[in-house]
């Protein structure tokens, strides 16, 4: 996905326009009063994950402007560069953000991040991955991430009558902090299940093409007995997908996912994907939307819990099959089964159900 550009502008007029916003605090709890917008920055990860520009983007900037009307935003995507990110996070605080709202690259290099803008009395808001000693974290139970997509794998399996066999894992990037807690929450189910975990891979980058490569790589030693594939996300697992019908595997063992990309959610209608994780990322964007604007007034985000020290608002994550795409991501608006639909999937909607009359 394309880079987000900058906006570049003089330290004079960045501190001048800094020096309003503070003026204006506590004049009104929105910030949409007269006396000066509020500057927030959002800070994404990635462009190989879909969701970030497709959903995160749009729905926090949705949210955003109704949370705060004349708020300004500052976007800018890192492209899975951590010294990128840590460059448009200085850039931001430049141009006078009152608030970070950082997604990490890399979830050791955020907290430096993080500790720089605290320094300067800006708040940070950890969105989606954790940064240690941010004012406000958002996200999903990520442990229970893994157990629901290493579940309905086993869940799967057993419904075909297999009961042991070789699972290939595929987890998401070492430097993801959620990464490890959906492998540990995996882990939870699958070391006790019965089946074994004949091979594992930590993607760096979460990078569909590295995870297609890796598995291309064990078919030779797996392909016999495999007869499923954890995947961590839908990238991964369109990467494993398209390496096990490389490999000549038939049928294709379930493979999991996660994030509900147009992509992944039509390879389930069309029996390519056993499931995805549905996270729905409206409420998540709207929760770190308003924390940000309280944050930037001087006041405290409403939160459910707290992780670490730092106030959270977690969410829950939802197992996505063919059997409930209807009653989730459909009927959330997050697609229309015209989306999902079209020509060359209408067979399998047909079959699964999915009409678009």
């Amino acid at each position: 996905m394309s880079l987000s550009a900058i906006r570049h502008v003089g330290v004079g007029l960045a501190v001048a326009a800094l020096a309003v916003s503070l003026a204006a605090c506590g004049k009104n709890d929105s910030g949409s009063g007269s006396g000066g917008a509020k500057k927030i920055a959002l800070l994404l990860p990635e462009s190989k994950t879909t969701r970030y520009e497709a959903l995160d983007r749009p729905l926090f900037t949705e949210a955003l402007k109704a949370a705060c009307g004349n708020c300004q935003l500052i976007y800018s995507n890192a492209d899975q560069d951590a010294s990128k990110q840590q460059q448009q996070a200085e850039a931001a605080l430049t141009q006078g953000a009152n608030v970070l709202v950082l997604d990490p690259v890399d979830g050791k290099a955020a907290a430096a991040v993080a500790a720089s803008a605290k320094a300067q009395n800006v708040p940070v808001v950890a969105y989606d991955r954790f940064i240690d000693k941010a004012d406000y974290y958002v996200s999903f139970e990520n442990e229970a991430v893994g157990k629901l997509q290493a579940q309905t794998l086993v869940d799967t399996l057993k419904a075909a009558g297999k009961t042991s066999g070789n699972i290939a894992m595929i987890n998401g990037s070492p430097t993801d902090p959620n990464a490890a807690e959906f492998k540990k929450g995996a882990h939870s189910v699958l070391d006790s299940s019965g089946f074994k975990v004949a091979a594992e891979f930590d993607t760096p980058d979460w990078s569909p093409d590295k995870a297609q490569a890796w598995m291309e790589g064990q078919l030779s030693a797996i392909k016999n007995g495999l007869v499923g594939v954890y995947a961590a996300n839908d990238g991964t697992a369109g990467g494993a997908i398209a390496a096990l019908k490389g490999g000549g595997v038939k049928p294709l063992p379930p493979v999991t996912g996660q994030d509900s990309e147009l992509a992944a959610i039509q390879r389930i209608v069309a029996g390519d994907q056993a499931m995805t994780i549905y996270k729905a990322v409206k409420p998540e964007a709207e929760a770190a939307a308003k924390g940000a604007v309280a944050l930037a007034n001087g006041g405290k985000p409403d939160s459910t819990t707290d992780k670490n020290g730092v106030k959270s608002t977690i969410l829950n994550p939802v197992a996505v099959t063919k059997a409930n795409i209807k009653d989730t991501v459909v009927k959330d608006n997050l697609y229309k089964i015209t989306d999902i639909c079209t020509p060359s999937f209408a067979a399998a909607c047909a079959a699964a159900g999915l009409s678009t009359n």
